[in-house]
């Protein structure tokens, strides 16, 4: 059974860091690309940051380049989101998806909120 599970979000200051994790079970993590998605209220999913499944090649939103680095470790099966000078407009749920070809695999999502 495949499986998704993101944790790590929260609420947080403005300025503030939040370290999300996605920990994968049930399909080959490593062959798999690892991304991270958001999705605001009244907002469409948007892709935050991609990795390749050896993780050589990384791609960010504009918004979140220069704050956001995604990882992977590939032994623990998870991926890893640093997000660091987080603002109001990161607030978002925030989803884990593995694709590799035509199978495509999301997580349930954490909430991040960003707030005073």
């Amino acid at each position: 059974q495949v499986q998704l599970v993101e944790s790590g979000g929260g609420l947080v200051q403005p300025g503030g860091s939040l370290r999300l994790s996605c920990a994968a079970s049930g399909f080959t993590f490593s062959l798999y690309s690892m991304s991270w998605y958001r999705q605001a209220p009244g907002k469409e999913r948007e892709l935050v940051a991609f990795m390749s499944s050896g993780g050589g090649s990384t791609k960010y939103a504009d918004s979140v380049k220069g704050r956001f680095t995604i990882s992977r470790d590939n032994a623990k099966n998870t991926v890893y989101l640093q997000m660091n000078s987080l603002s109001f407009e990161d607030t978002a749920v925030y989803y884990c998806y593995a694709q590799r070809i035509s199978n495509r695999y999301w997580g349930q999502g954490t909430q991040v909120t960003v707030s005073t």
